[in-house]
């Protein structure tokens, strides 16, 4: 018999014979048991890591335990009949069980209606799936520490925050149209829980610092659902808890005509001063479910909820383990800025036109702390905080920085004469301390660190000077005064005209900054621009008064004269000359970065569009770094790299002297390219 017969025979044969035995055993001869596809590295981490936050579906390891359960079929759609059934199985591992219930029940939150009727339906599968989460985390055999490299873990830590981001928000959201949260007199307290879906929720808002005079946020905004343009970066760390930004404002707040927050609903009294701390900042939520043991936390209703402070703390210990707490550094300073206004505003008040602003303010860009040092940050021409964008983030962002410092942002009115804005401002300063330190022996009080960026930097460098009869010449010669009517201005002006160094600054960092003015200030444009900036009339009534014995007419016409901001950064400004040379005091250490615009021109020629280097530059700096870029040079990441390292000198050299500036070598001379 030849080959191919006995074969065709052996084909007859199976066709006749096998169909008498099992169809599945016909089946499993036909076809190979286990049968593979190739899975590239990418496909086989996103099945790996995939869950229902991610994908939309549950994750290969809930679908793994619902199978071993034998419940795919039970649970092939979500139902609550499912995840009764997953928990009352005992044949599976507590953290089997406990994982799988904590990503159901956020299965079941997602897809429940968002409309109030379903809020508590909602909340109890938020409330529920927090609940399995923390339980796998803290009550399981294993330790977190144990599963550290664990996808697994990732997830549950994952669903955990999002589950409380997602209640935290739903409960604010819920007792404020109920009326209950303001309508309270104080916070609540821990012995005065809120019930709400079956749930006994005990508030710890302690760890939290709300701006001055606020008891409560209006609104309470997952951080993680606001995506910002026109940030570089988004700063947070991973950790526990829910990353959330506590907004103490109703609506969008422009400054007033006199530099300052119109009134706010709380009443901050921010209307009455020259400071306020920003009104947006980030919070850190904690569930934490009460019981000593598994079954304890799987049958309590009651519930600590807590708000940390991401700024004063970054971890937290919970059932023995010490655990580093989430957080969000950017998201409630890109929300201030984004409602802000500011755009707008800085180039409404160079022109002097409506909604402008008329005196400084300052910006606190978190509540105040007596422990963290200073850095102050001013910015230049037709310019206001948003100069520093991208500066103040990556600042907050270096725990370094962070642990040491506090950012604040000076808002002044730029088309007012330099001399005006510096007296203003060292007076905002030495006024929000003084009411923050009365006694002046807090550590934020001390070494100041100034940044200063173009005409910021003219102002920053005065704030660090000393002037005697210079400033007063030039005035007298100005003014066009008798030296009689003159003497009875002085005890009015004096303290703008002669001045010593601030004597909390002890470091300034000079950006991009025209010490001797600039030559395009006196070109065909900007004389153009100068003619169409306008000091407010207020301002100038105010000046008015004091020409005593003057026709108020004249004196208002003489002063619509006085030199400009555009005027003051002129190469032959009167007041640029005599401000130029005033000395800097030896106990301030302080560093030039200047912007170099064509690589190709000698250092010693280069301008940054706007400002040469023979004006930027600065003998006795401790440092120097020029940069190939642009005039916006402090917003680059070279920029901002070299503040970070002049931070860190600081903070390692804090407390220690310097030489005078007479004696000091320059030691940085950078080109980055």
């Amino acid at each position: 018999m030849t080959r191919h017969a006995r074969s065709l025979r052996l084909v007859l044969l199976a066709t006749v014979v096998l169909p008498l035995f099992n169809g599945c055993a016909v089946y499993r001869e036909l076809q190979p048991a286990v049968r593979f596809d190739p899975m590239s590295a990418g496909e086989y981490i996103a099945m790996q890591r995939g869950d229902i936050l991610t994908t939309g579906r549950l994750s290969a390891a809930t679908v793994q335990t619902l199978r071993v359960a034998g419940l795919d079929a039970c649970c092939s759609q979500p139902s609550l009949g499912c995840i009764d059934a997953a928990a009352q199985q005992t044949t599976l591992s507590d953290e089997q069980r406990l994982s799988a219930l904590s990503e159901l029940w956020l299965q079941a939150a997602m897809q429940t209606p968002s409309d109030a009727a379903h809020a508590e339906a909602r909340m109890q599968a938020w409330m529920e799936s927090a609940r399995h989460a923390y339980a796998y985390l803290f009550f399981t055999r294993r330790d977190p520490s144990e599963r550290a490299f664990e996808d697994r873990q990732t997830q549950a830590r994952d669903w955990y925050n999002h589950a409380v981001q997602q209640a935290s928000t739903l409960l604010f959201d819920v007792l404020d149209e109920q009326g209950r949260i303001h309508a309270a007199q104080d916070v609540p307290r821990n012995d005065q829980p809120i019930a709400y879906a079956g749930w006994n929720l005990h508030l710890d808002l302690s760890g939290i610092r709300l701006p001055e005079g606020t008891r409560l946020p209006h609104e309470l905004l997952p951080a993680r659902q606001l995506a910002f343009t026109g940030l570089r970066n988004t700063w947070r760390r991973d950790g526990f808890g829910a990353e959330l930004v506590a907004s103490v404002e109703p609506a969008v707040r422009l400054l007033d005509k006199a530099g300052r927050p119109a009134p706010s609903l709380d009443g901050d009294g921010a209307a009455a001063r020259g400071w306020s701390e920003m009104p947006s900042p980030g919070v850190t939520a904690l569930f934490r479910f009460q019981g000593d043991d598994l079954d304890g936390v799987l049958g309590t209703r009651t519930v600590l909820v807590s708000a940390h402070d991401p700024y004063l703390q970054d971890s937290i210990a919970l059932q023995g383990q010490r655990v580093p707490l989430a957080a969000n550094f950017t998201a409630g300073y890109g929300l201030w800025l984004a409602r802000s206004g500011f755009n707008r505003q800085s180039l409404r008040t160079l022109f002097g036109r409506g909604e402008g602003i008329e005196r400084p303010h300052l910006y606190l860009l978190q509540p105040w702390d007596p422990n963290r040092r200073i850095v102050l940050l001013l910015h230049g021409l037709a310019s206001s905080p948003e100069a520093w964008v991208d500066v103040a983030n990556e600042l907050q962002a270096d725990h370094d920085v962070r642990e040491h410092f506090q950012i604040w942002l000076a808002y002044y009115p730029t088309n007012m004469p330099i001399v005006l804005n510096h007296a203003w401002l060292r007076e905002s300063v030495s006024n929000t301390l003084a009411h923050l330190d009365p006694q002046g022996t807090a550590a934020a009080s001390q070494n100041m660190v100034l940044v200063g960026h173009s005409m910021g930097g003219v102002i920053a460098r005065l704030m660090v000077s000393s002037a005697d009869q210079k400033l007063w010449n030039w005035a007298v010669e100005q003014s066009g005064l008798d030296s009689e009517r003159i003497e009875r201005l002085r005890p009015r002006v004096d303290a703008a005209l002669r001045f010593e160094p601030m004597d909390n600054v002890g470091r300034a960092v000079f950006i991009a900054a025209p010490h001797r003015g600039t030559p395009v200030a006196a070109d065909r444009l900007a004389r153009l621009a100068s003619r169409m900036v306008r000091m407010p009339l207020t301002v100038l009534e105010s000046l008015s008064e004091m020409a005593q014995g003057v026709p108020r007419e004249q004196a208002l016409e003489r002063l619509s004269l006085l030199p400009n901001s555009i005027d003051n950064l002129r190469e032959d400004d009167a007041f640029m000359r005599a401000a130029a040379d005033l000395p800097i005091s030896a106990r301030v250490s302080y560093h030039s970065i200047i912007a170099r615009r064509d690589p190709a021109v000698s250092l010693a020629a280069s301008d940054d569009g706007l400002v040469p280097y023979r004006s930027a530059h600065l003998p006795g700096a401790l440092s120097e770094r020029v940069i190939d870029a642009d005039h916006s040079v402090q917003g680059t990441a070279q920029s901002v790299l070299e503040l970070l390292r002049i931070l860190r000198e600081d903070m390692a050299m804090h407390g220690k002297s310097f030489p005078p500036p007479e004696q000091r070598s320059l030691s940085i001379v950078e080109v980055v390219p």
